[in-house]
């Protein structure tokens, strides 16, 4: 096990340490007088922290690349409030050498526990056809493997081993709660929207070594292949109705909400419309800056009367919101 973990680096500020990371970014830059220093992201299970490395950089700059691990002494400090390495020495390191439990996050939580939480609900679905395409999924010895270790993204909700599982079996719990309320939404429809709308993800991401995206990933993106995965699927059902099929699909590619967040849709009918919102509401409830930040201006209002908000959210975007809870109220009366 590592002695210093990216989390520490408050306690080792101004203070030399020696640890092991997996290369996240590597990055060549020129400096004013033109020689090359290093820029990297080095990653552990803790986070992920931004170096430089300014002398000696001809002795290792081709020693190591992208996703390698490595060795590196240097300085922890501060630069514009957050934490960087200036690296005084590197070294790459052999497999054989590291334990890989130090490097990737993973959930705390019971993986198979929330897989058979997926089966209940799967279970209890009154739509056969429905019921029949998740569980071909669910069946699927790669598919199932691979979606209980995906992290849901690369770095900005569920970012971890299991994070995609545990990201899905949320938004099963908030989704079955919506649909008691609201007993008109199809409930089976929805799950199974939020079962698939980030499958995609197992075959995005790679996720070995560290976070980053595959070459279809970069290429095409992960509603793309769900498509086809869900067509995959379709083919061994011949009598699933096209109609549904279609509902489907719209559910995946729209559940970003908006175009200038990868949607080519927007959502268009209730069920698309409550896995988009909660959706993100998930992803804000689990962001754990994001809940660190607004804690923080609560703490500051309560004690100083004033609420500083750093990050204002545009006009257009509340517009945005108020338009579409609108909308999912005059569809659900309608």
């Amino acid at each position: 096990m590592k002695d210093f973990y990216v989390c520490d680096a408050a306690q080792h500020e101004n203070k030399v340490i020696i640890s092991s990371f997996v290369v996240s970014v590597k990055q060549v830059k020129p400096r004013k007088t033109g020689e090359p220093y290093l820029a990297l992201t080095l990653v552990d299970r803790s986070g992920q922290i931004e170096a430089k490395m300014w002398d000696n950089v001809a002795d290792c700059i081709d020693g190591f690349d992208q996703d390698h691990f490595v060795k590196v002494k240097g300085l922890i400090n501060k630069y514009n409030h957050r934490f960087q390495l200036t690296i005084h020495k590197l070294r790459r390191l052999e497999d054989s050498e590291i334990d890989f439990a130090d490097y990737l996050p993973k959930t705390t939580k019971d993986v198979d526990e929330l897989w058979r939480t997926l089966e209940e609900f799967v279970a209890a679905f009154q739509d056969h056809h429905l019921k029949a395409l998740v569980q071909a999924f669910m069946s699927d010895a790669e598919i199932s493997a691979a979606y209980k270790s995906a992290p849901a993204a690369k770095t900005l909700h569920h970012a971890y081993i299991g994070g995609l599982l545990d990201h899905v079996v949320s938004l099963f719990r908030s989704c079955d709660l919506v649909c008691r309320n609201y007993p008109q939404i199809n409930r089976d429809l929805l799950l199974t929207g939020a079962f698939l709308h980030d499958i995609g993800k197992i075959h995005e991401l790679a996720y070995n070594r560290s976070f980053s995206y595959t070459t279809r990933g970069q290429l095409l993106g992960h509603m793309i292949i769900e498509l086809e995965m869900l067509q995959e699927k379709l083919a061994q059902l011949p009598d699933f109705p096209a109609p549904l099929k279609t509902l489907i699909e719209h559910l995946i590619i729209s559940h970003h909400g908006q175009y200038d967040f990868g949607s080519p849709k927007l959502p268009m009918f209730p069920e698309a419309l409550m896995l988009h919102y909660l959706d993100d509401l998930d992803i804000r409830a689990s962001d754990e800056q994001y809940a660190k930040q607004q804690r923080d201006r609560v703490r500051l209002f309560v004690e100083t009367g004033h609420y500083k908000d750093s990050t204002p959210v545009p006009l257009w975007t509340c517009a945005v919101g108020v338009v579409g809870v609108v909308a999912i109220f005059a569809w659900l009366l309608w």
